[in-house]
């Protein structure tokens, strides 16, 4: 089986469009959740959301390239060939059979609306753009991506809710350690449009903190009361760790396990031990001892039974002989949903580079099961080691990765 190694990353997130800036301010610990004047004026319950910070498309593509692209499409080529620059690689280089693209994603809502949008108001579908029906596909990402990059190998999207960021570097992980392919470029992407937004909203998952937007996503703290919505896109280079090596590249991390499960049970709510099994199987696979794991990048949302089932999850594997540092991101990027598996990635190799870890923003008193973990509450001027990212979504569907930083 072969090694997989990480050896470029790129993120376009509500925190910066730039690697340097998310660092920056992943160190300083800021928030990026706001109040959205729009959802306010369409009653949404929660209007609370973050942006996509600093993008500009067209410093990336042409006019005829957009044409078919959504906003995430967009994001993830930028992401992605920021990635595939950290990996000292060329266009060039990844334009071949064995080199493929795996995305996750989940929707692509806004060019349907506005498609039928078109064909209500006249009464024809001769207005509707060619571009719509490429842009209205939930594989609208990697069509583009290898359209573009020129890539001859995998091309596929996963539809795996909230994990489905996590599930596509596994894949993409396997792929190569099963020989099928050499490289592969990954990751994930989520819209941020309020039409994506407003069934959710509809289900009371969102958190109603309004006077205080920054502190509103309040991971694993007994005063949570729901998740903040976000987006964006996240990619990473995975390649064979041999011919890394033959090229001279640095690698900035290992994919050593993926774990993946599902509850098989209640389409919304979480079972006790989905995301478990998920957090064994790749402790299993990577097989190292749960001593050397210093770091969990948890899942939590911000949601009360969805933390507390993560919460009891890991304290089930870990126990309290060993207490890993335990952190969800959440509170200051909200919830990329689709992406976040894929961003967790991202976000744990950027505080491996710079030589930090950061804290579980916005909180403060533990509950019941959040007690028993050893929850950062203040960022470490140390880097996360050997780390697990968790995500987990709708249907039940469960995804853990263990990732050795750096070399």
């Amino acid at each position: 089986m072969n090694r997989v190694a990480i050896t470029g990353i790129g993120i376009v997130s509500c925190l910066g469009s730039d690697r340097q800036t998310v660092a920056q301010r992943l160190y300083e610990g800021r928030s990026a959740v706001r109040v959205d004047p729009e959802r306010v004026a369409l009653g949404f319950r929660s209007p609370l959301m973050t942006q996509v910070a600093g993008f500009e498309p067209s410093r990336y593509l042409n006019r005829k390239a957009r044409k078919t692209m959504t906003d995430f499409a967009m994001q993830a080529y930028a992401a992605a060939r920021d990635a595939l620059e950290d990996a000292a690689l060329a266009v060039e280089d990844v334009g071949n059979d064995r080199t493929g693209l795996v995305f996750g994603c989940d929707s692509s809502c806004l060019a349907a609306i506005e498609q039928a949008a078109l064909v209500k108001q006249h009464k024809t579908t001769s207005v509707i753009g060619s571009g719509h029906v490429f842009c209205s596909m939930t594989s609208n990402t990697t069509m583009n991506l290898s359209t573009l990059f020129k890539t001859r190998g995998a091309c596929w999207t996963i539809s795996a809710a909230c994990s489905s960021g996590g599930h596509a570097i596994g894949q993409a992980a396997d792929l190569i350690r099963l020989g099928r392919q050499d490289r592969v470029i990954c990751g994930g992407a989520q819209e941020v449009n309020w039409e994506s937004m407003c069934s959710f909203d509809a289900l009371d998952a969102f958190s109603v903190r309004t006077e205080t937007p920054e502190t509103a996503c309040r991971p694993f703290d007994a005063n949570r009361d729901g998740l903040v919505p976000s987006g964006g896109a996240a990619a990473l280079v995975l390649e064979r760790y041999d011919l890394a090596e033959q090229r001279g590249a640095v690698v900035l991390g290992e994919v050593l396990g993926y774990g993946f499960s599902s509850d098989g049970a209640n389409i919304s709510a979480p079972s006790e031990d989905g995301l478990l099994r998920a957090m064994q199987g790749a402790v299993r696979e990577a097989d190292v001892p749960l001593e050397a794991v210093d770091y969990v990048c948890a899942h939590a949302t911000g949601t009360p039974v969805g933390d507390d089932v993560e919460a009891q999850g890991i304290y089930r594997l870990f126990g309290d002989r060993h207490a890993p540092a335990v952190a969800s991101l959440k509170g200051m990027v909200g919830h990329e949903l689709w992406m976040a598996g894929a961003a967790q990635v991202v976000y744990c190799l950027l505080m491996a580079r710079h030589g930090f870890t950061a804290a579980s923003a916005n909180f403060e008193v533990p509950d019941e099961n959040s007690k028993r973990l050893r929850i950062l509450t203040e960022r470490q001027e140390s880097p996360p080691r050997m780390v697990l990212c968790n995500s987990a979504g709708f249907g039940g569907t469960n995804c853990c990765l263990a990732l050795r930083m750096g070399p």
